[in-house]
């Protein structure tokens, strides 16, 4: 598994490693389960029921991984969405707002029940809310980037 994320080409679809990273750095840090037992990356990007976007550690980041959920709602492929850089999820007037969640997120290891206003690809506006972010640190301590799950969204 590649240490930063930087990689483009890198498909993280169904990477085991990734999954672990995913799902380790959820229960060690938001305390709660990410997904049940014998749901793997294959479930978590085809059939989960809710959104899981990630980033990296960029300093510009950008998506790593978006699974199928993510993908409808913000309207845009897996190719697209990994080359995207996260801050575009949101409109230049909402951007300050979301990096201020980021920024907790980057002190205090997660944010629970986070809402705000995002964009699609078509220029559709909608809310998300019940927004959980929190850091992927590998079981060493390293700080690979955010991620974030919401279970619905609402169209402004």
């Amino acid at each position: 598994m590649t240490s930063t994320y930087d990689d483009h080409a890198l498909d993280l679809t169904s990477d085991a490693d990734f999954f672990s990273l995913l799902t380790g750095s959820y229960k060690r840090i938001v305390g709660r389960r990410l997904v049940r037992g014998g749901q793997g990356p294959d479930w978590l990007y085809n059939d989960a029921p809710f959104v899981v976007l990630a980033h990296n550690s960029e300093p510009d980041p950008r998506f790593i991984y978006a699974n199928r959920t993510a993908q409808k709602c913000f309207e845009y492929g897996w190719e697209e969405f990994v080359a995207l850089p996260s801050r575009l999820s949101a409109e230049q007037p909402d951007r300050a707002e979301r990096q201020q969640l980021l920024d907790s997120v980057t002190r205090d290891g997660f944010v629970d029940n986070g809402r705000g206003l995002r964009i699609a690809k078509s220029g559709r506006r909608f809310w998300i809310e019940k927004v959980t972010v929190w850091q992927l640190i590998d079981e060493t301590g390293k700080r690979l980037g955010q991620a974030a799950i919401f279970p619905s969204w609402r169209d402004e």
